[in-house]
């Protein structure tokens, strides 16, 4: 028994359709999930399903950061968080912005305990970040410290000088729109610098002094702007104790009554631009504890962020020789 070459084409044909409906209903299947996900965390934060301490990460340049406030608003405001681990790996970065961090994390503190780790380096901003919290603790051989503060431009006279460009320029006082790159520095703009550059230092210093409750003579040995281990640290005042994550958790269960063997979950700003499959994927799977699927899929979705300082520095610069 024969069969024509025109049943045999409605077959395939047949086939192909069936093959792409059942794709696409799979993927409109993994789809629905991550949307429902991504909605459930959107209401109620990451990892909100069952009580549990709650880790922020600050890493890299701090620079202002709206998304991170509104993420520690959000933990505030979750019932399912009964502590708050602020995880730091940071040299620094521009004065505002570590202010603006240190207070939201001062407000969050008092809605939740909160404890600081330093997880490699918590220099200058950095430092302002963990001092946020009552209670620091650190690897031996992490980096804190950097009490200080920088304002850095460059001086591009000479190279214009050799290719024959002179600015010009028209102003209304002296000062204004000093320092210019564009041609030396005189005194008395050095001298309003450095008067911006020594208030700011002192507010730094008298931030350090309060939080860390240290002697006159305790913060002028601390405030050299250089940086120490954390094992130096200690008889400094600067740290409180060596160890790892799971020291600080302890504190907050020793000290502020927070429940023994509590699950750490990271909490993660909102984004506001990415609303891919892996970033909807990340959050169903931060919702049922599946961290390192979530790292994965994050690390999938992720785009490179250009961080734009502009203003005073409180960064650490390790010297280049």
């Amino acid at each position: 028994m024969s069969i024509d070459a025109e049943a045999i084409a409605d077959r395939r044909r047949l086939r192909r359709k069936l093959s792409f409906w059942r794709v696409a209903g799979f993927l409109g299947l993994i789809a629905a999930v991550a949307a429902l996900g991504y909605v459930a965390a959107d209401r109620a934060g990451y990892g909100a399903i069952q009580n549990q301490i709650a880790r922020i990460s600050v890493d890299g340049v701090i620079t202002g950061n709206q998304r991170l406030a509104d993420l520690m608003q959000r933990v505030g405001e979750s019932s399912a968080v009964s502590g708050v681990v602020i995880s730091i790996n940071s040299p620094g970065g521009t004065t505002t912005g570590s202010e603006e961090l240190y207070r939201n994390i001062r407000r969050l503190s008092e809605k939740k305990p909160v404890v600081t780790f330093v997880d490699g380096t918590a220099a200058s901003g950095g430092y302002i970040t963990a001092i946020a919290t009552d209670y620091i603790v650190a690897r031996e051989t992490s980096i804190v410290g950097s009490i200080g503060v920088l304002f850095q431009y460059p001086d591009l006279s000479g190279l214009m000088g050799q290719v024959g460009v002179k600015l010009e320029e028209v102003k209304s006082t002296p000062l204004k729109a000093e320092p210019s790159p564009f041609k030396p520095t005189s005194p008395e703009a050095r001298a309003a610098m450095q008067s911006v550059v020594n208030d700011t230092y002192d507010w730094f210093k008298t931030l350090v002094r309060e939080r860390r409750r240290l002697s006159e003579s305790e913060l002028a040995a601390a405030s050299t702007g250089q940086v120490f281990s954390g094992r130096q640290g200690v008889p400094m005042k600067l740290v409180d104790k060596i160890g790892g994550e799971r020291d600080a958790v302890a504190w907050l269960e020793q000290t502020k009554g927070v429940a023994k063997d509590l699950p750490i979950r990271d909490w993660k700003p909102k984004s506001d631009r990415d609303l891919s499959i892996f970033a909807m994927g990340a959050t169903v799977a931060d919702l049922f504890g599946f961290e390192r699927v979530a790292d994965g899929l994050r690390r999938a979705s992720s785009h490179a962020e250009i961080a734009q300082l502009d203003g005073l520095l409180a960064v650490w610069q390790p010297s280049e020789k």
